[in-house]
């Protein structure tokens, strides 16, 4: 199974959700399933300080992924070998249907309901309620991952 998270620039909130994935799927057992991140305008940029920072306050090491992570772009061909696309909001699942995703296989991650909220730019506390909505939205989808693989 691989699971494939994004968001717009991919250097926050795809790449945090990433990290947490790892570590909710890692406490279950489930390391064989591969996780990806992408975004609809990224461009070979470092994670964001604060998106590192905000998973590192986490423990564990999971904020490694983001040290050594570099944006990408989404591509067809990361759409169509992924078996979940977790999407940060409305517009980009849109986007990445068009793209050529299955509709079937995007899922909006929940967040406050509208979907995940941009951190980009924002200070350290922003990011954190990022990563808590992160953490809940990934928790569910975790759930549902290792439900389906039973």
């Amino acid at each position: 199974m691989r699971i494939l998270f994004v968001c717009t620039g991919n250097t926050c909130r795809s790449p945090m959700a990433a990290a947490l994935m790892r570590r909710e799927l890692d406490k279950r057992g489930a390391g064989n399933i591969i996780i990806d991140s992408a975004g609809l305008a990224a461009f070979g940029q470092p994670a964001s300080p604060n998106a590192v920072a905000a998973i590192e306050e986490l423990g564990g090491g999971y904020s490694q992924i983001l040290k050594e992570h570099k944006s990408s772009t989404v591509t067809r061909e990361m759409l169509e070998q992924s078996d979940i696309i977790a999407v940060m909001s409305d517009s980009h699942a849109k986007a990445v249907i068009e793209l050529g995703a299955d509709p079937e296989r995007v899922r909006v991650l929940a967040g406050d309901g509208n979907g995940i909220a941009d951190p980009f730019s924002g200070d350290i506390n922003v990011y954190r309620q990022t990563r808590d909505q992160l953490e809940k939205a990934v928790r569910d989808l975790a759930d549902d991952v290792i439900k389906n693989e039973e």
